[in-house]
This record gives structure tokens, C-alpha cells and sequence, in this order.
């Protein structure tokens, strides 16, 4: 561990970045700036940040950020990473009992070497957490140090949720969608070769962005017929089958009353139409309580170089429209709609779509 000297030599460089961590409002960036700080401060061999993913039995390690001693770029999986290569949460023992437990978990390695896992917590559950290499085990002191570093971490997360989730459904809310789109749909890729693999692993190869808008089927008459409560119960078991129908890198929006947003990536058009069936059947054949029968509408487009996220979203409204003139509880591609003469395709001009 650090000496008293070395402490006060990583001190400033652990503070900035505590302040660079309170400044951001992007989740990446968090957690790579958690693991700059955790190194500048303790000078272990490694630090490495594991997110759990998936639902219910199902869940799995996502590596968020790993930095190593004397790498000064952090390495994480890449954001469409397939789940199926992921790690089980079963698979590494520390890891599982650290987040079921809450609580520190420290092993040796067979080389000597000293681990010690810290669970990253939210106010509802342990997300993921925090293992740190080093040299010899850490002491009493500098785990409780590390810990309080982690509640300044779990109290700027809570804000972010707070900010940019839904109140009702805990899916994203609408003011986070513009940023996510552009930085979602129009991410560069990245360069090839021997760089590229230190600061992400293997990312598969490029697919096309699909954006999806569902909207619940006579919602109005739900509230109606049932009252508020009734209906807020429906939104929250709409917002838990999108969560169980889609990839867990899949974003998922909740645009404020019946309508819900999808931003996925996929081969092709009729693999986003799949997706989105897969949806609307999973909608319909849900008992909803009190309710029963609950059908969904649904449009969906590709997303296109240069597109907006008004002119985006426009679209696959435009197709719901048209689900819902067709009888409802079903899925509308707006490219289909356009071949078939339904709908006729934008014309723009500079930033400004004219219909």
C-alpha cells in the first residue's frame, strides 16, 4: 500500500477526480472516473469496475472500466456487446457473494497476490462492484476510506436517476433521449488495429439503429373504466415486458403517458420488426390484472446518417398513426409504409423536414 508520503502525493489527483465525478452526467464516464480515482489514490496493481446486467436469474458482468498500473486508458466492454458473452453472475464466487452480501470481500490469489471486492450499492440494491489488486491485503483504514468514496459514488447516482429516470416505470425519461441518440445512433467507430483493442474489447461488427414508438391500445378507457391506480399498475407491467423483451443495451424510454420509446440495434429491417413483434405478442398475451387484455400499436424506423431525434421519432409516430387507422395491436414499418405508397417519405431541406 502507500506510504505516508506517497498518500499525500495521490491525494490532489484522487480529489480531482471526486470533483470530476460529481460533474459528469454520463454513466461511462462515472465509472471510469471511479477507477482513475480508486488508482490515483491507492497505487494498487488494478482496479476494475463490473456492472451486473440482465434480469431476474439471468444476470451477467458487464466490465464497465479496468485500468491496470501505468495504463492510462480504461478498458470496458463495448456498448452492443453480445449478453451471451458476458460472464454469468454465478461464475466468479467473490463477485456473486460480495453483491448478495453488500458487504467486502477480500481473497488471495494463488500467486500471493491480495483481492479485495467492494459492492457498488444503489438505494434499492448492490449493482455491481469494485475489485481492487494489490500487492499485500488492504488495511482496515483504507477499506473504509474506499468506502466512502463509494456512498460520494452512490449519492451522484442516485441524483442521475433521480434526473433521468421515470418516476413511475424507472425506464429513462424523455429529456435524457436527444444526447443518447446522437451519441447512441452516430457513434464514429472506432479505429482498428493493436490501439483500439486497449481501450475497448472486440466489438462486433456495425449494425444499423432502429427506433421504435409503442403506445398502448384505448389507455384512456383503461383509466376510465378502472381508475389511475389501475392504470399506473398497467404502465409498470408494460415497462417491465419491454425490459424483459429487449437486450439490456437496448434504451428504453418512457415519453410521458401511454408512450414508450425503443432505441435498438439490429442487422436489419426485418430483424427490428421481429423485435417489435415480439413485443406487441408479448403485450397482448399478458393477463394484466383487473384489466385482462392489454394490445400495444407500434411504429419503428431506421435511423439514418445525419438523422435528428425530432425528425427520427416524427417518423415512427407516423406509422402508429397508421397501426392504429389499421385496427391497432400491430407493428408498422415506416420504410414498408413508404414502398407501399401509404406514407410518402420526408422531403429535407438544410435541418428542416418538409412533409
Amino acid at each position: 500500500m502507500l506510504s505516508t508520503t506517497a498518500a499525500h502525493h495521490a491525494m490532489p489527483n484522487a480529489i480531482d477526480h471526486l470533483a470530476a465525478l460529481t460533474g459528469y452526467r454520463d454513466r461511462d464516464l462515472l465509472d471510469v472516473t471511479l477507477a482513475h480515482a480508486l488508482m490515483d489514490l491507492l497505487r494498487p496493481r488494478q482496479v476494475v469496475v463490473y456492472k451486473l446486467v440482465g434480469e431476474g436469474d439471468d444476470q451477467r458482468w458487464l466490465l464497465r472500466a479496468r485500468l491496470t498500473a501505468g495504463q492510462t486508458t480504461a478498458v470496458s466492454d463495448p456498448p452492443w456487446v453480445a449478453f451471451e458473452a458476458l460472464a454469468p453472475k454465478a461464475s466468479v464466487r467473490e463477485r456473486c457473494e460480495c453483491v448478495e452480501s453488500e458487504s467486502v470481500v477480500a481473497s488471495n490469489t494463488p500467486e500471493g497476490e491480495a483481492v479485495t471486492w467492494f459492492p457498488l450499492l444503489t438505494d434499492a440494491e448492490a449493482l455491481g462492484v469494485i475489485e481492487v489488486r494489490t500487492a499485500r491485503p488492504m488495511p482496515g483504514a483504507t477499506r473504509r476510506m474506499v468506502g466512502s468514496i463509494l456512498r460520494i459514488y452512490r449519492n451522484f447516482h442516485g441524483l442521475l436517476d433521480y434526473s433521468e429516470r421515470d418516476t413511475l416505470t424507472g425506464l429513462l425519461n424523455r429529456k435524457t433521449f436527444d444526447e443518447a441518440f446522437l451519441k447512441t445512433a452516430h457513434a464514429a467507430p472506432g479505429p482498428a488495429g493493436p490501439a483500439a483493442q486497449e481501450d475497448r474489447r472486440q466489438e462486433p461488427a456495425a449494425q444499423r439503429h432502429w427506433l421504435g414508438v409503442v403506445d398502448i391500445d384505448h389507455f384512456k378507457s383503461v383509466n376510465d373504466r378502472f381508475g389511475h391506480l389501475i392504470g399506473d399498475e398497467v404502465l409498470l407491467l408494460v415497462a417491465r415486458i419491454l425490459r424483459s423483451t429487449f437486450r439490456f443495451q437496448d434504451r428504453l424510454y418512457r415519453f410521458g403517458g401511454e408512450e414508450f420509446v425503443v432505441l435498438l440495434r439490429c442487422g436489419s429491417e426485418d430483424d427490428a420488426a421481429q423485435a417489435f413483434e415480439r413485443l406487441r405478442h408479448n403485450v397482448e398475451r399478458y393477463a394484466f390484472p383487473q384489466v385482462g387484455r392489454v394490445t400495444a400499436s407500434i411504429g419503428f424506423t431506421e435511423v439514418k446518417p445525419g438523422d435528428t431525434p425530432t425528425a427520427a421519432f416524427e417518423r415512427a409516430d407516423r406509422a402508429v398513426y397508421v397501426a392504429k387507422q389499421r385496427g391497432r395491436n400491430q407493428v408498422c414499418s415506416h420504410a414498408e409504409l413508404v414502398r407501399q405508397g401509404v406514407l410518402q417519405e420526408a422531403a429535407k431541406v438544410g435541418d428542416i423536414e418538409l412533409f
